[in-house]
């Protein structure tokens, strides 16, 4: 972590009703050099006083309070002064507090007791955090303006899909959005598979809110509100975790392009967002087609399964989705030379589709196996980079990345003798 200059001293006031947890958090705040509590307050009028007059960068703000809540005082706070970041803190993790704690305009979020480096983190975090910029606008054919403020990140959507079940989505999905990490480059893996979404068992994630959390409130839903929700793996991918439980999911499919309407606000923030999907071919996927800058169509080499690739681009084809925008992958193709013979041939499916396959991934389901039970991407889960499934889907997630953005001027790690196949079709 680089040590912040002197001159961005961070000012601090501490509001809470108990004189206790005041001092320590205080005193935790005491050992980093560039922060300084310059106030502290028992109750949410005296916070709201005490901002107005001294104007610091970070309000650390108790949620239950007797004389005023947290967040009647947080949105006092806000009115008053506007610069001012308000991170929440509660002893009770409650979705729908932080919820409400976003909506009065906190920036964070932060359970009661936090560690001490996830409090100077957040803190850090919402000083340098700029300004929230207005949600891009839909046109009426559909197509996403960015906003002038949001020249920073490409806000590329990649829908990941397949009308065969088994076919392997997750993983593709999964390890495509590692693959596209790069030092500066922000990606988002989001699961809207909403009844049986298996991200959260191939990461070891268990999410405290989800995608559930931000239908309500999608009209109103700033990033600061978004990035409390998105749950961060060791790896550094920032994942949007679908509903907890099956039943869960009519919360969203009541209202079937909201999935895409949440990705539309948020979009400017990242430079990939990877979907995974299930595969019911319904409203809500197609919403999130229409915005997807590429579409990855996920088949195995059987007959079932390019008979419905086959439904599928028809259909594509019907809604004047451009060709160019669609990527036929081939998975689980088995590399035994005998099984192979059993399977249909790249030659004959490309025939068929009269598409090109743009990726063959091997089958290795000792590999795959071995990285849901470590809880990792497979690209991740060996240093064995001459691995035909590992170098397969790097090979595809770098090729993504240099047909979407370009080559990339530093990559995580050169995978030794790593050629690829994939002729990936270029331009934005």
């Amino acid at each position: 972590m680089s040590e912040i200059k002197p001159a961005e001293m961070i000012t601090i006031l501490l509001v809470d009703d108990i004189a206790e947890t005041r001092e320590n958090i205080k005193k935790l705040l005491s050992f980093e050099r560039d922060f300084k509590v310059v106030a502290m307050a028992g109750t949410g009028r005296e916070g709201i006083k005490t901002a107005k007059e001294i104007q610091p960068d970070i309000v650390i703000m108790d949620i239950n309070m007797p004389d005023m809540d947290g967040i009647e005082a947080t949105t006092q706070i806000i009115d008053t002064t506007p610069n001012t970041g308000v991170i929440m803190m509660s002893a009770q993790d409650d979705p729908n507090y932080m919820r409400l704690a976003m909506m009065a305009g906190a920036k964070a979020f932060i359970t009661k007791p936090a560690s001490p480096e996830e409090l100077y983190n957040t803190i850090r975090a919402v000083y340098k955090r700029a300004p929230v910029a207005q949600a891009p606008q839909i046109n009426q054919n559909n197509s996403i303006a960015r906003p002038k403020d949001k020249q920073d990140r490409a806000g590329h959507i990649i829908v990941v899909y397949s009308p065969q079940g088994g076919a392997g989505c997750t993983t593709i999905a999964t390890n495509i959005a590692s693959g596209l990490i790069r030092e500066g480059i922000r990606v988002l893996l989001v699961d809207a598979n909403l009844q049986f979404g298996d991200v959260g068992v191939y990461l070891n994630l268990q999410a405290k809110s989800t995608l559930a959390d931000l239908v309500e409130d999608v009209d109103d839903l700033d990033t600061d509100y978004f990035e409390n929700v998105v749950e961060t793996h060791d790896s550094g991918l920032k994942v949007l975790m679908g509903p907890a439980r099956p039943e869960l999911a009519e919360k969203v499919n009541s209202n079937p392009t909201v999935v895409s309407k949440i990705l539309n606000k948020i979009r400017w923030s990242y430079d990939f967002i990877v979907v995974d999907t299930s595969l019911n071919l319904d409203e809500m996927a197609l919403s999130l087609m229409d915005v997807a800058t590429r579409i990855m169509l996920v088949s195995t080499p059987t007959l079932a399964s390019i008979k419905n690739i086959r439904f599928v681009l028809d259909l594509f084809d019907q809604m004047d989705i451009p060709q160019d925008k669609m990527m036929l992958i081939l998975n689980r193709v088995s590399e035994d030379r005998n099984l192979r013979k059993l399977s249909l041939s790249t030659e004959k499916i490309e025939n068929f589709l009269k598409r090109k396959v743009m990726a063959i991934i091997p089958s290795d389901e000792f590999i795959a196996l071995d990285a849901i039970r470590k809880g990792i991407p497979v690209v991740a889960s060996q240093r064995n980079g001459t691995h035909s499934l590992i170098r397969e889907l790097l090979g595809l997630a770098d090729s993504l990345y240099t047909a979407l953005i370009g080559e990339p001027e530093e990559k995580i790690e050169e995978v030794q003798g790593a050629k690829t196949k994939i002729k990936m079709v270029s331009g934005r």
